[in-house]
């Protein structure tokens, strides 16, 4: 059953101040929509649940990329178009410009925003394993103040977040000590375009001598939120990149996901593929060296 747009109320304030407002009275009954691309989707197949929906597009601030000597800080409503078109996020942070390049067709990413992204909480979305790979932390504004959210701690369940019902994504910060590693970016879809994941790993490392000093591995659609592997991570640091050890990652890998069967994939098969997936990205760091 299609929508009756008569039912519905958008308003655009115009500034952050009054968006906040309108939040902190009426808490949870506004919905903030920026570029739309996933509520546009709920709305038309009369799914969606919220009434009031508050235009935050026309608020620059919000779309802003600020860079900083330590740090780059992303406005909510920067869009996939503009990340993967910014000099610094293409050249220090690829995996997230790669994202944003997977993410829908050209007129999705011209309209889809980051902070979109992560509030939708998709466990299969494009950006997330890349902000989790390099530690993003995630700025929430209220009428309270502003407080600062570490992103591996932001998402609490499928589709939960720690923000309040009165809480925006005004930000999300990145540190700039990440341009050195090796990185590794791979979606695994059922098309080569315009496909939501079945699987999908953003991975970090860096090697000296043939040893791994950091390692840094994150994945998507394997569990109710996006996942860092922690264990096989321990597991790999300090160890030579050889057969052994690439074996023992893809066991660490099966034990630490939770994928399940759905209309897109089957569990086993994302288990085997995030075993490929982190072994292919061994074979890489390991090869890296001798390409420096």
């Amino acid at each position: 059953m299609r929508a009756d747009p008569s039912e519905y109320k958008l308003v655009s304030p115009g500034n952050l101040q009054a968006v906040l407002s309108l939040m902190a009275n009426e808490p949870a009954q506004w919905l903030p929509i920026a570029g739309g691309t996933d509520v546009m989707v709920l709305y038309s197949a009369g799914k969606l649940p919220n009434r009031q929906l508050i235009n935050i597009w026309n608020i620059l601030e919000l779309r802003q990329i600020a860079v900083f000597p330590d740090r780059i800080r992303i406005g909510a409503a920067c869009t996939y178009t503009a990340l993967r078109q910014h000099e610094i996020v293409s050249r220090e942070f690829p995996l997230l410009a790669m994202a944003a390049s997977w993410t829908g067709g050209i007129a999705n990413q011209n309209r889809g925003t980051l902070g979109g992204n992560i509030a939708n909480a998709s466990p299969a979305a494009d950006s997330l394993p890349a902000l989790l790979v390099y530690d993003a932390e995630v700025t929430l504004i209220s009428v309270r103040g502003e407080r600062r959210v570490a992103y591996r701690h932001f998402h609490t369940g499928y589709k939960q977040t720690a923000m309040a019902p009165d809480e925006l994504i005004r930000d999300i910060s990145l540190p700039r000590r990440f341009s050195e590693y090796i990185s590794y970016a791979r979606k695994v879809g059922a098309r080569n375009a315009q496909a939501i994941s079945k699987v999908c790993l953003a991975a970090l490392g860096d090697i000296s001598n043939g040893t791994i000093r950091d390692v840094r591995l994150t994945m998507g659609s394997v569990a109710p939120v996006p996942l860092r592997l922690t264990e096989t991570e321990k597991l790999l640091t300090g160890n030579k990149v050889e057969q052994s050890i690439i074996d023992a990652a893809r066991k660490s890998v099966t034990k630490e996901i939770r994928p399940i069967d759905d209309i897109r994939s089957t569990a086993r098969y994302r288990s085997a593929v995030a075993g490929n997936l982190v072994a292919e990205f061994l074979g890489q760091l390991g090869a890296s060296e001798t390409k420096r």
